[in-house]
């Protein structure tokens, strides 16, 4: 009982951690970035909160994912979550957009800010392309957390509409 409530508390406090983040970069960040570049205020952005908020948002990504999956497993229904089976279709779906949105943190969204941020080298060429790759992967992201939340709700509050 113990291992369920840890888990599920953990799951909360991190999603709301890391769809947060994802909101803020999406909605307040990259937006301001633009302003900041006019007024010359960018660099203290790209120094010490860019690098902060990133290193907050991929791990709450992991602990978010760990304690889902932790969660399922501990209900004995994770494989059939993940395979789409009967009610557990639900949380199913929840929990794959749950994992390609993991998957565009850590190997397109990190990866390329890296470059933009400049804590690997890349020339101009490469941190533009790098940064439309992880705009876009964000914003694939802010759209896939729309049903990725419906359908964590629906799983316990919504059977009556998926039988």
């Amino acid at each position: 009982m113990e291992m369920a409530f840890f888990a599920r508390w953990a799951h909360f406090m991190a999603g709301i951690t890391w769809i947060g983040l994802l909101y803020y970069f999406n909605f307040v960040q990259v937006p301001a970035m633009g302003a900041a570049k006019a007024d010359g205020t960018a660099a203290g952005i790209v120094k010490h909160v860019a690098p902060r908020a990133l290193l907050w948002f991929r791990w709450a990504a992991v602990v978010t994912w760990l304690s889902g999956a932790a969660m399922l497993g501990h209900m004995g229904i994770l494989g059939q979550a993940f395979t789409l089976q009967g009610g557990n279709a639900v949380i199913g779906m929840g929990a794959w957009l749950g994992t390609i949105m993991l998957f565009n943190v850590w190997v397109l969204i990190w990866p390329n800010q890296q470059k933009v941020l400049g804590l690997k080298p890349a020339d101009d060429a490469a941190k533009a392309r790098a940064g439309r790759v992880a705009l876009l992967a964000s914003r694939t992201n802010t759209m896939l957390s729309i049903p990725m939340l419906f359908f964590m709700a629906a799983s316990m509050h919504g059977r009556m509409l998926f039988g």
